[in-house]
């Protein structure tokens, strides 16, 4: 299933754990992108993206203390923003709690749909986000193994409890969509870029409520371990 919808699935962005991104050098009202709907197949076409100074990318997207082979956002370092601009970090808000809730950012207006930095710099990162202006909020239910083995037909009655998957569900309210996600029929398959693969909920997903399910993700870590 994970071949037939890389091939077929539809790209799409989503945030699943939203940091808020204010891109303090960004003038302009925003912007319109035109991104592909898979960027291994042209026939599937194109969409407008929207983009303005305010976004939300993936909290696991940004360090403060970045460790040894991170290329993602840290303060004092850029990352790419996927379909867009090249952006750095220059300045972290907290709350009374001590944890981040935005990022004061500067772009590099001659990075675009991938240009590179014009001193020459090479930028390793590239990262997804969403538009803070236009996104939609949603339920996205990250489905995983119901059991933490690969054959739980092997197991004896006692560890037949013991090994199913506490986390087999995780429900993340807090997500931000890209807009036009909101109106997509029951069932139609998308990959969020970088998340895996979900399917709009059957019953569930609504354009004032949307709701997407994790089909599968995009490795199967079970077969890279083996």
């Amino acid at each position: 299933i994970r071949n037939d919808l890389n091939e077929n699935a539809l790209r799409a962005l989503a945030v699943l754990d939203p940091i808020k991104v204010t891109i303090t050098n960004y003038t302009e009202a925003g912007e319109i992108l035109r991104v592909p709907n898979h960027p291994q197949n042209p026939a599937f076409g194109e969409r407008d993206l929207p983009f303005s100074g305010t976004i939300y990318i993936e909290r696991d997207d940004f360090m403060e203390e970045p460790s040894k082979g991170f290329h993602r956002l840290s303060p004092g370092k850029d990352a790419r923003l996927r379909y867009a601009y090249v952006i750095r970090c220059d300045e972290v808000i907290k709350d009374a709690k001590g944890e981040v809730v935005e990022l004061k950012c500067t772009y590099d207006v001659d990075t675009k749909g991938g240009q590179n930095p014009k001193d020459g710099h090479k930028v390793k990162g590239i990262i997804h986000w969403v538009d803070a202006k236009t996104a939609v909020k949603a339920e996205v239910r990250l489905y995983d193994r119901l059991f933490k083995v690969p054959n739980p037909a092997s197991l004896d009655d006692a560890d037949f409890i013991s090994e199913i998957n506490s986390e087999s569900l995780q429900v993340r309210s807090n997500a931000y969509i890209e807009s036009s996600l909101a109106k997509a029929a029951p069932e139609t398959r998308y990959q969020f870029e970088r998340l895996g693969f979900f399917t709009a909920d059957r019953i569930d997903h609504k354009v004032e409520k949307p709701v997407f399910n994790r089909t599968v993700t995009l490795r199967d870590t079970w077969a890279e371990k083996a």
